[in-house]
């Protein structure tokens, strides 16, 4: 933790002079070759100085699910009494035989054991505790996740009903009638589409009873289904995939130029949205935007991008936080650059049960034993007026 603080007050003074040398050698705005290539570098400075504390942040994250214990101190006479003891997948009995069949130390108790999570596609559900744990590592690996909402469903579809239009409320006469005014729903459908991976890991790791199997594989889980669910939250088309915030935000604003943007527009998206939604609003946007966003002042000479000196704390822009995501689109013509919005009306519906299947003669050839690892998730915003977005000029 001193490590990453230190780091944040690394970056913070770093920034500082970075824009106080933009200052001194801007002219009109402008920079000569030499001085973009100097402060181009300085950035770069802050920008991997910012990854390299999300990384560690997570790390610790990680670091500190899995030491938690997989199970409770005995604190009774075990003879005395078997209430309260855990069943199906949350047991120990499932838990331990989940792991001797990963290592392929499988026999019949273990197959007979592993019955309770066997899964129609051919693998076996993990066992809870470690699904927690696979939960944790996507949160930390998706920043759509640690914003969104997530609901479990042990179905394949749910419907979400949304107010569509609301009913409203009129002055009336003495003894006069009342209008009727009601609200109108509509409903959201979240189905549950398919995502996966194979981890390939080779055979003498495997036998090695030092290699913390559980920990790589759930760094390595998050790490590729992570990706693949953000870039569907961010700009899915729906098919076969979640959909994104970019195909259902509504436009806020329509930048002036195709490859650049203002302060005016900023303050514009900001105010485009509707004010219950920006107490919970964040920005979203990716690194070649937040490059731009950076040089940009407001009307009293002040950089409107203000970074994080405490830890668990985002950079802002506006008093709001920002979260960079690679697959936010880049500044070019007829792309949405950056998202502004309450994403907890963007819901995430995750089919209960994450898999693993241990593939033992695909990769044989090569020394090595394959995971195939799935989970079955959907997500849509809900209310797309909750999230603005920024158009740029198609010109």
């Amino acid at each position: 933790m001193d490590k990453i603080l230190k780091l944040r007050e690394k970056r913070a003074n770093l920034w500082e002079q970075t824009k106080a040398f933009l200052d001194s050698r801007s002219k009109d705005g402008e920079l000569s070759a030499e001085d973009t290539e100097q402060y181009e570098k300085m950035e770069a400075q802050v920008v991997n100085l910012g990854k390299e504390i999300d990384r560690l942040e997570r790390q610790a994250s990680i670091d500190q699910e899995l030491s938690k214990a997989t199970s409770n101190a005995i604190k009774t006479n075990p003879d005395s009494s078997l209430e309260g003891q855990k069943t199906g997948r949350a047991s120990n009995e499932y838990r331990q035989a989940f792991w001797k069949n990963m290592r392929n130390k499988s026999n019949f108790e273990v197959q007979n054991a592993l019955q309770t999570g066997a899964d129609s596609e051919g693998g076996f559900l993990v066992p809870d505790e470690f699904e927690k744990t696979l939960v944790k590592a996507l949160n930390d690996t998706n920043v759509f996740r640690t914003l969104a909402k997530v609901i479990t469903t042990s179905y394949g579809d749910r419907q979400i009903p949304v107010v569509a239009s609301q009913g409203t409320a009129t002055w009336i006469e003495e003894e006069g009638g009342f209008n009727e005014s009601s609200d109108e729903f509509s409903q959201v459908i979240l189905k549950a589409h398919k995502v996966g991976t194979i981890i390939k890991i080779s055979e003498e790791l495997l036998n090695d009873s030092a290699f913390n199997l559980e920990t790589y594989i759930a760094t390595e889980f998050a790490r590729r289904i992570g990706a693949a669910e953000e870039e569907a939250f961010v700009k899915g088309d729906g098919s076969n995939k979640p959909t994104g915030i970019i195909n259902t935000g509504q436009t806020g604003v329509t930048s002036s130029v195709a490859d650049a943007i203002t302060f005016d527009e900023v303050i514009e998206l900001w105010h485009s949205l509707r004010e219950p939604y920006r107490q919970n609003a964040s920005w979203m946007l990716n690194d070649s935007t937040a490059k731009a966003i950076r040089k940009l002042k407001d009307d009293n000479g002040q950089y409107i991008w203000q970074p994080s000196v405490q830890v668990g704390q985002p950079d802002k822009i506006l008093n709001n936080p920002v979260k960079t995501s690679a697959h936010m689109p880049e500044l070019k013509a007829g792309s949405e650059a950056i998202a502004f919005g309450d994403y907890s009306y963007y819901w995430i519906a995750d089919r209960q049960g994450r898999a693993f299947q241990r593939l033992n003669e695909l990769y044989a050839a090569n020394g090595q034993v394959g995971f195939r690892a799935y989970q079955r998730v959907d997500g849509k915003l809900v209310l797309p007026e909750a999230v603005k977005l920024l158009k740029m000029n198609s010109a």
